[in-house]
């Protein structure tokens, strides 16, 4: 996007905000998983889909040490290649997670165990997964006996099994108990009041990875060893641990324990006081990084004969024991590959990223017995010659033209130097990393809008710098990379320095778990022309850049994401995040529940400004941040105005936002009312569209 404009002939006249129909609570129930759940009681009987349909939370495997290939398991991927289930009974759950077969089995709706207390003997090759945010175990949890392996516990709420006393000896009515247990992955649950631990990992139990949980409202939280031995192997990374009094984790007799980016939470006043928070006993070896402790009393306490390293942590407002030492640990690096998040960040990260996630959904199932839906097809990419293909491109152009149903192209990881363009004839395709992060798959490049054509043909234009281009409708990306590398310092000669990393010009398109990486005009969310619909999701995911990195003129949510501020090539530091081109009439852009943050100076980046693309006077730009995070970077005045054009007269507006760059509602900074803020949610942005990760 140009930051030239042409001056408009005459000033359109602000307009009232158009108001959209809210969508009832059970429909924005639906928006996270589609009705194929059965959420609206239509359907109570579980069902089952043939391998390879399974819901999209089955394709993934585990990070940390549960990743790593051990005592004859290869790494952590549950109940992956197996039937897949839905349960509404406790009944269900029981028969199905204690089969001697694999199995990926979500939860949809309550459950409740009987009797209260109770805890499900979780057999091997298992995915346990709830339906969006309505999975919860009521009462009870789960117990993984010994040589119990290769299961994952996702996307739960397990609660409420607490006996109305605090310190509790009797009843061991824990969420998750391991005894003897290796490679199990716990990720993104909601664990809290039981009536013993959330969280036990006990008796030699290991290849264990612990991440993106919320873990609240307990005594002993979570427990690690319980064993004179010395073997357990576990990885605690990117979870928040709030009001909890003791076991935060305590950490006995562990060969190996790495714990990064974590954030531990007392807030004053409240009816729970934290006794102590990291805990190193015994003989364990820990690594303790980029950790975030908050009002904790003893936030890291070790035993004189465990070995503590701990670098990069953040301690507020902490007081008593905060130790290390006693040897050199390890080197966590030497076992898997992991990137840390900066520890000032991880307060923002975690209140918007831990805990069920609400928009991953699932492939269509069909009736038990019934013929299963069909298999996705699936190309596999990998720059080592062991894909199909060895080029992102080559894998698009193979798909067939006009494709009636969903084509997986699967990326292994590595970086892939090129440019991808998947055109309007090629439908339904999903183009995912199969790497254990999302930064182990990279598609980068690095054209400008001012960079020349080869032969002389001119330049590329911003929406032709695309590294990646998507002009077809129900587009997914999961779980890797896109990034534009131009380099500003090298190329001043060039007139034009957009250079778009990801421009999506269809309808219907879900980013899920990516990275979108540039400077200026990092993220183009267009539409296939002007008087054509493009709607487009994004969740759980990073954008970063500088001037207007998030514009275009489609309908889009960005949701449950981090948007991250860069300085320039020069190191100053002033842009703006947002530059919407709405049509009149539609959805602009929904930043909901997000974290904006970034190393730059205080009060040097607006919010967004209205772009008139061509001096289009008819357009009506909107952007709208809500329940959002801001940094201090952020300006008193948010917005500003563009080409010529007003933002005064336009949509801008924000809601119930906080951090240090939230401000009151002003003439520079208006603020939606209540009324005003329920026609202005996620389900009003994407209407009769379900996003559904497959």
């Amino acid at each position: 996007m140009s930051d030239h404009r042409s001056k408009p002939r005459h000033r359109r006249r602000k307009t009232a905000l158009i108001a959209g129909v809210p969508l009832a609570l059970i429909a924005a129930g639906a928006l996270a998983y589609g009705t194929s759940f059965g959420l609206f009681g239509e359907d109570a009987q579980p069902h089952a889909s043939a391998a390879g349909a399974a819901p999209a939370w089955a394709t993934e495997a585990a990070d940390g040490f549960a990743s790593v290939h051990a005592l004859g398991q290869k790494g952590t991927y549950g109940g992956r290649g197996g039937r897949t289930v839905t349960v509404r009974t406790l009944a269900d759950l029981e028969k199905y997670a204690t089969a001697a077969e694999p199995y990926v089995i979500v939860v949809a709706g309550t459950i409740r165990m009987d009797p209260v207390g109770k805890e499900i003997r979780v057999a091997s090759d298992k995915t346990i997964v709830g339906s969006g945010t309505s999975g919860h175990i009521v009462g009870g949890g789960f117990f993984l006996g010994t040589g119990v392996h290769n299961v994952i516990i996702r996307n739960l709420t397990i609660r409420d099994a607490y006996q109305g006393i605090w310190n509790d000896k009797e009843h061991d009515f824990d969420a998750v108990q391991m005894d003897g247990a290796h490679h199990v992955w716990i990720d993104h649950n909601d664990l809290r009041h039981m009536a013993d631990g959330l969280i036990d990992i006990r008796k030699d139990s290991t290849y264990v990875t612990v991440s993106w949980n919320k873990l609240s409202n307990n005594n002993k939280t979570f427990g690690i060893g319980w064993t004179g031995n010395v073997t357990t192997d576990l990885t605690v990374h990117h979870n928040w641990f709030r009001e909890t009094e003791q076991r935060n984790p305590s950490t006995d007799n562990a060969a190996h324990a790495h714990l990064y980016n974590n954030y531990l939470q007392d807030e004053p006043g409240t009816a729970i006081t934290a006794a102590y928070g990291n805990y190193a006993r015994g003989r364990t070896k820990m690594v303790l990084e980029n950790s975030y402790f908050d009002g904790l009393r003893n936030p890291v306490t070790r035993d004189a004969t465990a070995a503590l390293v701990q670098r990069g942590n953040v301690f507020s407002r902490t007081s008593g024991r905060n130790e290390s030492g006693g040897g050199q640990a390890f080197d966590p690096k030497a076992y898997y590959r992991y990137t840390l998040d900066r520890a000032a960040d991880v307060p923002a990260l975690l209140r918007s990223g831990a805990g069920p996630r609400p928009a991953i959904g699932a492939a269509a199932t069909t009736t038990t017995g019934a013929a299963a839906a069909a298999a996705p097809a699936v190309i596999t990419v990998a720059k080592d010659g062991s894909g199909r293909y060895s080029s992102i491109q080559k894998a698009v152009d193979a798909v067939p033209a006009n494709n009636a149903s969903r084509v997986v192209i699967s990326v292994k990881p590595g970086t892939y130097r090129e440019t991808v363009k998947v055109p309007s004839n090629k439908p339904h395709i999903t183009l995912q990393g199969s790497g254990p992060s999302r930064k182990d798959t990279v598609i980068v490049y690095g054209n400008a809008s001012g960079t020349p054509k080869p032969g002389g043909s001119g330049t590329y234009g911003t929406g032709g710098s695309a590294t990646v281009a998507v002009e077809a409708d129900d587009f997914q990306a999961r779980n890797l990379t896109i990034a534009n590398d131009f380099d500003e310092a090298r190329n001043q000669h060039l007139k034009d320095h957009q250079a778009v990393a990801l421009r999506t010009a269809a309808d219907k398109v879900l980013l899920d778990g990516v990275i979108v990486d540039g400077d200026q005009d990092t993220l183009l969310l267009d539409t296939a022309a002007k008087d054509r619909q493009g709607r487009v999701y994004v969740t759980g995911s990073y954008i970063a850049g500088n001037v207007d990195f998030v514009f275009g003129r489609a309908t889009a949510v960005i949701d449950r994401s981090v948007l991250t501020l860069k300085k320039r090539w020069n190191g100053t530091a002033a842009g703006w995040i947002t530059a919407p081109s709405t049509p009149a009439g539609r959805k602009g852009f929904l930043i909901n529940r997000s974290v904006v943050n970034g190393d730059v100076p205080a009060k040097t980046f607006h919010l967004g400004r209205p772009w008139h693309a061509g001096g289009d006077a008819s357009l009506d730009p909107q952007a709208t941040f809500r329940d959002t995070t801001l940094s201090a970077a952020i300006r008193p005045a948010p917005w500003t105005d563009m080409g010529g054009f007003s933002w005064k007269a336009d949509r801008f507006a924000e809601y119930r936002n906080t951090g240090p760059g939230a401000g009151p509602k002003s003439a520079d900074r208006p603020h939606l009312s209540d009324a005003a803020a329920t026609t202005q949610e996620v389900a009003d942005w994407l209407g009769d569209w379900t996003p559904s990760a497959s």
